[in-house]
Order: C-alpha cells, then structure tokens, then sequence
C-alpha cells in the first residue's frame, strides 16, 4: 500500500461517511504494530466504534490492545471533552456573575464549535507534548479535524479583547474564550499538522460519483491551509473478477468502474490504493489483519446458498405513513445508507397514491432533481441551500451586529460569520419554515448525515426552550419545532441503514440520541440488501449470508417496524425505477 510507503509519526483517515476510515485506520494501526512498531490509534469521531472493532472496552483513557502486542487505542469522546471544557470556562464565574449572566454563556457554550474545538483541545496535545506519546513511534488518528477547526486555529488577533467589548456574534466567538492561552500549542499543532515530514493525510473514498466529489473537497480544503501531504484509498472496489459471475456483480462493478475514471482531476493526481470488498464483515482481529492483503478466493465448494429473506417492503411502510393525509417524514441515517435516494422513493410512493408532497433536503450533498430525473403530479421538489440561506443570514447579521464595529472587530465577525455554527443557525431557520407547510401536505425531508442532523435538533431544542421561558408563564398556547418533532402523529422519523455492522450500531446509537430528546423513530429502512436478491456471485452469496445477523440485531433489538429494500441491478433513478426501489414491480402511471 502506498500510503503505508515510509509512514510518517502521524497518520489521519479522513472522508465521507461510511467509507471504511475506522477500519482502515484500525488495519493501518494493527500492520504496523506486527512490523514491531509501537503504534497508540486516536479516534475523535463521535460515533466511534473502534472498542467494537477489537471487542475491548476503550473509552476516554489509553488502553492497551492485548491481542496485538505495541498497539494501545484511545477514543476522545467529544461530548465529554466539551462538558469539561465549559466547566473550565464557566467554574470560575459560577457565583460571581449573576445566574442569568452564567446561563447565558451556557448557551452560547452549548453548540457545535464547543464540541469541535473541545475535541481539537483533547488531540493537540498528542501532536505537541513528547510527554505523552514518547513511548510509540506511530500515532493513528481515525478521522481529522475539519479544515473549519485548524483555521479558526491559525487566526491572529486578540480574542479575548474583542470578546471583552461585547462586539462578538453568538455562534464560535463564545467557545474560543478558552483558547487565548493555549495558542502557542495550536500554533504548533497546526504546525505538525502541515509539516509532510512528520504528518500523512489518507482520504478515504468509495468508487462511488458522491464520495469521490466529498473527497476532491476535503482535498481542496485542507491543500488550502497546507495539509499538502495527501494519499487517497479507494476503498470497498468490486473485484473484476466477480464481474461474469451474474448480471448484479457485472452492473456495480461497471458503475463503479465508470465512477473511477470520472473521478475529480485532483483525486487522480494523488498517490492511489484500492481496496477489494471482502466479503465479511470487518469487525474482529482476523477480519483486520485480511482487509490490506488481496482476498484469496474461495473454492466453488464454500460458497452458501442464497438465503431466504421475506421481510415487508418499504411500499408497505408507506400505506401505514399515507393513511394520516399529512405530516413530516424525516428519513435519517450514517452518511452513505442512501437516504436521498430513499427520500425520493417515499415521496414519489406518496405521490402515486394522489396524495400533495413537497420533497426537500437539508443535505448538502444531496441530488434530489438527478435521482428524481422527471417530475409527476402532486409533487414539489426543493433544497434548503446551505450557501444560500447561510449568505442571507450573515449579510443580514453584518447589517445589524457589524454596523458598529470597526475595521478588525468587522474582520473577526465576518471570520466568525463563516463557521458551521453560523451554517447551522441559517438552516434550522429555513428547517423550521418547512415543518410548518407539514400541517396540510405531507413533507418528505432528506436530512444531512448523522452528526449534523443531531446538531439541527439540538438547535431545533434549544429554540424550544427559549420559547417555552417567554410563554409559558403567560398562559400562551404555543407549538415550537421540537413539539412537532416529538409528536408522533405529526412527524415519522425512519432510521436509514445498511445490513453491515457499522451503520446498524450507528443507527441504534441515533435512535437511543433520537429517544433522549423525547422523539421516538417510528420505523428502519435496510437499505441495499445483498440477501433480498437472488445472485450467484460467490462473493455476493457470502456478503448475503453476513447480513442476515445484522438484520435479525434490527428486527428483534431495535426497530418497533421496519421494510427491507434489496440492492438493484440498475441504479434506482427515475420515477418508475423509485416505485420498483419501493417494492412495486409493475408502477403503472401515476394518479391525477
């Protein structure tokens, strides 16, 4: 493997979600480590599941792998880490500033730029203090800081006197309070961050047209502030050698051919890997030690037969969801399940039945109008535009907030005004204009990946709260958003998943975020089923074998009622090709 050619001290994976990083990372981590390197891996993803990849307890404090000797493993849990930041930045005014005055940096100290910060704070240390990874030669991390954080990092300027003049904006002026006396270690955080020398960039991707698009932008980003040090993997390829095996195999192998050789020019100017699929499942220290070796195939004797699965469709789903008339269909998930796709195949099976839908999404990366590719009666299709609603909320907050600032206090609030939080702030707005037409029609809504869905409720939350402290002393009678959300016979929420390990704990852990904010999922998507198809490709057939654990953990631990969507041979884009995704083999036309 290239990436691996003379590893530098540092190593990220970074990329779309539910490309493979933490396993490969968890690979990288285990090869090195039999090499007679001694190798700590660091995972700051949120949803890390990298215990569960060595079956052992990890959690928030180096941990030694006993199974493989010079490898320990830490996982920085950004919640936690955010938690004792504010601590560090509200303990000392606790009592001394009246309790308004401390509620009020509570809020400011509760969104998204705490968290990323927070988590950033807990790794720079590993990059900077000799102290603390002496004892290894090679440091993994499992997932980067986005480019957001390493440039609100290298920002000149005195902070904490702009903060003092109560000039700031309430979005990331807030959480960098705290790191004013920290910033030689950024500075040189930042630094090994940059240096080739010492630190490898590896982007993870599939042959896949929407992730090699996510990886040529992270490229972009972090080329941008001198992450120059950059390899790419494409990870999950279809061996070629499945292709003639049956006309399944031969249609994902030609698309993702075709994906390859239409990939970014500045992906294809990367030093390259590929990664076969394998065909188990990546959980466990044998499954490890074969994902960076090519698959030896296996004899025609080994190969199972094709199981039988009889599960209800997602058309059956949708009679239940027609039967209210109206109401909000969020479908959410691990980014890479198919939720856009699915979004549509909902909205168009609504629509066939003669029933008003507006189909919208809030993902950046989504490609609603391709997957449609058509229109039909009682349907509206829209974009919440990130960049656009988010351009309408800073002019409208640099009219207002930066009128009075001067030339460097305008600078800081316009550098502010384009951080995710602001992003965030601008969407919800919009988000909350759409659930209100979900009264008298039904909106379908494709949401962004996992972790930034929870951001959108969180903010979704937190204007609840702010409403209901000014109403409800008054006897108001009121309905917020989040009311909506956790109204079970206005709003269905459908947890999207593949039949892989992965996305199914990801989603059981969205579910468990979901049910603590009082809304509960009314029903799991399986999306792109290998064990719903008849094949005879034998790396398909073993593939359909290991879902069938990760459907029955769905059908009997999680979800209350779920539908099983089988993975197509043509790609599911199109009306009459969303209506067959559904469970519909005849489509017929649509009703007036």
């Amino acid at each position: 493997m290239k990436f691996l050619d003379q590893a530098p001290r540092f190593l990220f994976f970074t990329g779309k979600g539910g490309v493979g990083k933490t396993s490969i990372a968890c690979a990288t981590a285990m090869q090195l480590a039999a090499s007679g390197q001694r190798v700590l891996l660091v995972s700051t993803d949120p949803a890390s599941n990298v215990g569960q990849v060595f079956g052992v307890a990890i959690g928030h404090h180096v941990t030694a792998i006993a199974a493989v000797p010079g490898l320990s493993a830490l996982e920085i849990d950004p919640q936690a880490a955010a938690q004792a930041y504010r601590d560090r930045l509200i303990s000392p005014v606790r009592g001394v500033l009246p309790d308004a005055v401390v509620k009020g940096i509570e809020e400011q100290l509760s969104g998204a730029c705490t968290t990323e910060i927070a988590a950033f704070d807990e790794f720079t240390a590993l990059l900077t203090d000799a102290a603390l990874t002496q004892d290894v030669e090679h440091v993994i991390f499992d997932t980067a800081p986005t480019g957001h954080t390493i440039r609100l990092l290298q920002l000149p300027g005195a902070w904490s006197g702009f903060l003092e003049a109560g000039k700031g904006d309430a979005s990331c002026l807030g959480p960098l309070a705290g790191l004013e006396k920290h910033r030689s270690q950024y500075s040189a955080a930042v630094g090994a961050l940059a240096d080739p020398a010492r630190t490898r960039l590896v982007l993870v991707t599939r042959a896949q047209q929407a992730s090699l698009r996510e990886a040529a932008r992270t490229h972009t980003e972090l080329a941008g502030i001198g992450l120059s040090q950059q390899y790419l993997v494409i990870n999950g390829l279809f061996p070629k050698s499945e292709a003639g095996t049956d006309a399944l195999a031969a249609a994902i192998c030609q698309r993702e051919q075709a994906a390859i050789a239409a990939m970014p020019p500045v992906l294809s100017k990367l030093p390259t890997d590929a990664i076969e699929l394998k065909p188990f499942n990546l959980v466990g220290l044998e499954a490890l030690r074969q994902l960076l070796v090519p698959t030896t195939p296996a004899p025609p004797e080994a190969m199972p037969d094709q199981p039988t699965i009889a599960a209800p469709t997602l058309s059956l789903l949708v009679d239940e969801i027609a039967g209210t008339g109206h109401g909000l269909v969020m479908l959410m998930g691990k980014g890479g399940v198919g939720k856009t796709t699915l979004a549509a195949a909902v909205a168009v099976e609504l629509a066939h039945r003669g029933l008003s839908v507006h189909l919208t999404t809030s993902d950046p990366a989504a490609h609603l109008v391709e997957t449609l590719h058509g229109t039909m009666p009682g349907l509206t299709v829209s974009r919440i535009d990130p960049h656009e609603v988010t351009e309408r909320y800073r002019e409208q907050v640099l009219l207002s907030k930066g009128a009075q600032l001067d030339d460097a206090g305008r600078a800081l609030l316009e550098e502010d005004l384009r951080s995710p939080c602001t992003e965030e702030i601008a969407v919800f707005q919009a988000f909350s204009r759409v659930i209100r037409e979900a009264g008298k029609t039904f909106v379908v809504m494709d949401t962004a990946p996992t972790g930034h869905t929870l951001l959108l409720l969180d903010a979704t939350g937190a204007y609840h709260r702010d409403v209901v402290r000014q109403l409800v002393d008054k006897g108001a009678h009121f309905t917020t958003p989040m009311m909506q959300l956790q109204d079970p016979q206005q709003t269905k929420v459908l947890l999207v998943t593949l039949a892989e390990t992965t996305p199914v704990l990801e989603a059981a852990n969205l579910q468990s975020d979901l049910r603590r904010a009082g809304i509960e999922p009314w029903a799991w998507i399986i999306n792109n089923s290998v064990a719903a198809t008849p094949v005879t490709s034998p790396l398909l057939r073993r593939r359909a074998h290991n879902e069938l654990r990760e459907i029955e953990s769905v059908v009997t631990q999680h979800a209350r009622r779920y539908a099983i969507v089988p993975l197509l041979q043509d790609e599911p884009v199109g009306v009459a090709r969303l209506l067959q995704l559904a469970g519909r083999r005849e489509p017929g036309k649509a009703k007036p």
